[in-house]
């Protein structure tokens, strides 16, 4: 059985070759039209997955220092650590060292 060549050639043959390059038109312009096609609404695909991971990224970074601040705030040991770390902060009569790498 013939499927495809009958389909072609049968009695209506002209309207379906018809249809197959009407077809085949809009599909290579939905691909390859400048401004709204497949290529550009891939791309736009991936751009958002990107942007998604990236405010996953800043979301656990938000938290992580809403923690820190947590424990700035509320622990006064922790908050003397910060201060020397940072600021080079120190008592009276402290040395302080400065290492850089």
């Amino acid at each position: 059985m013939k499927w495809p060549g009958k389909i072609f050639n049968g009695p209506h043959g002209g309207f379906f070759r018809y249809a197959a390059v009407i077809t085949a038109f809009f599909i290579l312009l939905m691909l390859f039209k400048p401004g709204t096609n497949v290529i550009r609404w891939i791309q736009s695909g991936l751009e958002i997955r990107r942007q998604e991971k990236q405010i996953r990224m800043y979301n656990e970074e938000i938290g992580r220092m809403e923690h820190r601040i947590r424990m700035l705030t509320s622990d006064r040991d922790t908050l003397e650590e910060f201060a020397r770390e940072e600021f080079y902060f120190a008592e009276p009569g402290d040395d302080v060292y400065i290492i850089e790498r």
